[in-house]
């Protein structure tokens, strides 16, 4: 499994990182496959949110016996500092680990939402003092939409925050401001060798309004082999990226690890090809327009 550091942190995490969202949705039996599938394929970047319903219930079994052989993040979306504070220490307690590695402002995508997080009282307050107290190793930020880049800059001027977690696929990055945004963070990011991970890498876009929903993501993800290897393929050769997280539906991972593990047998004109003629390709947050 290709392995690359997470910015300042000083591990060196699976690109893939294990993403949790709707590990709820599953039973436990199904959550445990689906872990050990991941840990036998050498991931050691786990990722879940207190806000992903019983994710973090689901991953504590087994997460909590292989604690000390992997890098554990999870998230707070609370605003103020109390709520963040109560929320990450039950985290602790439905994960059934004493320490998470880094703990992340979860869904910060605006500017307002920042300024919650931040000012006086905030829920940054919170993750500073679990830091103080021995419970967070690091502190990070993430964030939805096409504001996101814009947003998490303005964040690591206010704040060194170890990593950044943020929307990036081949569609996404053909938006002239989505890209001059995004360059903008990376160049930031350098500077201080702070973490960029990416979300999203293989969502087509959003669900039709009376689309079968076959799979357990808030947005439409492409589910053919080639183009999952292309999307990956994709993110994995950007300059700057510590690595992906993978869709949540357990029936996609093993797609994902594939096509992570033959990463290097396609080159970028071919993961052009593929992806420059997808049809309706867009974005999941309402971009105007698609590439086709």
């Amino acid at each position: 499994m290709l392995r690359r550091p997470i910015g300042r942190i000083g591990y060196e995490g699976s690109v893939i990182m294990f993403g949790a969202a709707s590990l709820g949705n599953v039973t436990q039996e199904e959550a445990d496959d689906s872990i050990n599938l991941a840990l036998k394929h050498g991931v050691n970047h786990f990722d879940t949110a207190a806000s992903y319903g019983d994710a973090e219930l689901r991953m504590g079994p087994l997460i909590s016996k292989a604690r000390n052989d992997i890098f554990l993040a999870t998230k707070t979306g609370k605003r103020t500092k109390q709520e963040a504070k109560e929320e990450i220490y039950r985290s602790l307690e439905r994960m059934q680990v004493d320490t998470v590695d880094l703990l992340q402002l979860h869904a910060v995508g605006s500017m307002e939402e920042l300024d919650q997080c931040t000012e006086r009282g905030g829920a940054l307050e919170a993750a500073i003092e679990a830091r103080d107290e021995g419970v967070v190793k690091a502190i990070g930020i993430t964030g939805h939409g096409h504001q996101a880049p814009t947003v998490h800059l303005e964040a690591l001027k206010r704040y060194p925050f170890e990593t950044v977690l943020l929307p990036f696929n081949y569609y996404m990055y053909s938006l002239p401001e989505y890209r001059e945004a995004f360059d903008a963070l990376l160049a930031e990011a350098d500077k201080q060798t702070a973490a960029v991970r990416v979300i999203k890498a293989i969502a087509k876009g959003p669900w039709g309004v009376e689309q079968k929903r076959q799979y357990a993501t808030w947005y439409e993800p492409f589910d053919q082999q080639e183009i999952i290897d292309a999307c990956v393929h994709y993110v994995l050769s950007f300059p700057g990226l510590a690595g992906f997280a993978t869709a949540g539906d357990i029936h996609l991972f093993p797609k994902i690890i594939a096509a992570v593990e033959k990463f290097g047998s396609m080159d970028n004109a071919e993961a052009e090809r593929i992806l420059s003629s997808i049809q309706g390709y867009t974005s999941i947050f309402g971009a105007a327009t698609s590439i086709a």
